[in-house]
């Protein structure tokens, strides 16, 4: 039986991260968050955290949609940062 004061630790591998640019590319055009949530018939929740880099899973859907409004690429709206290096993530549980 684990008593309370046992304690685990779990290695997580450093895979990098998704930059969302969203952004980059609201300020370039000078298009506000509201305005591009009615071009592509969402809502401004959503918009908003593509904004802020804090969206958990990309729909392609939405992605497609902000290409399109936004006459841009993929590429101009996400990006893959690699890890500085292979580096581990030590978590305590």
């Amino acid at each position: 039986m684990k008593n309370n004061n046992d304690s685990s630790v779990i290695l997580l591998k450093n895979y990098g991260h998704i930059r969302i640019k969203l952004n980059e590319i609201i300020k370039q055009k000078e298009i506000s968050r509201n305005k591009v949530a009615r071009l592509i018939g969402s809502r401004f929740e959503v918009i908003d955290k593509w904004y802020d880099g804090t969206v958990e899973k990309i729909d392609a859907d939405i992605l497609a949609r902000l290409c399109y409004v936004l006459e841009c690429e993929v590429e101009d709206l996400i990006e893959y940062v690699k890890p500085l290096e292979n580096t581990f993530c030590l978590t305590i549980v």
